[in-house]
């Protein structure tokens, strides 16, 4: 009787010590595996930021810069009319340390996704709440925090790179191509 009970002890215990060892070795993974973080400086369209300091308010703009390579932007590249993401790969953020006015309309401390929808005579720049994502695929309105109008300039100079600039005066600029679109914070 003891021996059948000492055999029961001894096949339960090498019961339940197998899959501890099968489940180390299907995790176990080689170090090569791992992949370093992503180098962004590297991209096609690599990241940038713009920032000023207006009024004793922080203002921080990260974006990437796409270029023009010969297409041709607004109204074909980037259609009028939809949401763009305002720049390439993840969405443009806009992030601003104090309430602010952008245009004279309010728009709460905190960081938001910059989205906008080119038009041929009229933008709508879009502080939408959602700040990380990628593009603009999953654009929701429902979460805009802030839409204003502006209008849109053709520039004397063609610019390559997709370009923001943030000006301690408050005026943001944004520049592609032959076009220009500018906004204020105050």
């Amino acid at each position: 009787m003891k021996r059948i009970l000492f055999l029961a002890g001894a096949c339960a215990m090498l019961l339940l010590a197998a899959p501890t060892r099968s489940h180390a070795q299907t995790t176990t993974t080689p170090a090569t595996t791992t992949k370093p973080p992503q180098d962004k400086s590297k991209r096609p369209s690599p990241p940038a930021t713009a920032s000023a300091t207006v009024g004793g308010t922080k203002v921080m703009i990260e974006y990437s810069q796409p270029s023009v390579k010969g297409r041709e932007i607004f109204g074909v590249l980037e259609p009028y009319g939809k949401v763009w993401r305002t720049g390439a790969n993840e969405a443009t953020t806009f992030m601003v340390s104090k309430d602010v006015k952008i245009n004279g309309q309010a728009l709460p401390a905190g960081t938001y996704g910059l989205f906008s929808i080119p038009g041929k005579d009229e933008w709508t720049i879009i502080f939408n709440k959602t700040a990380k994502q990628w593009g603009a695929y999953e654009y929701d309105e429902k979460q805009d925090a802030l839409r204003v109008k502006v209008k849109p300039t053709t520039l004397k100079q063609p610019v390559e790179r997709f370009t923001i600039t943030a000006a301690n005066s408050g005026k943001v600029t944004m520049q592609w191509a032959t076009t220009g679109v500018e906004f204020t914070v105050k």
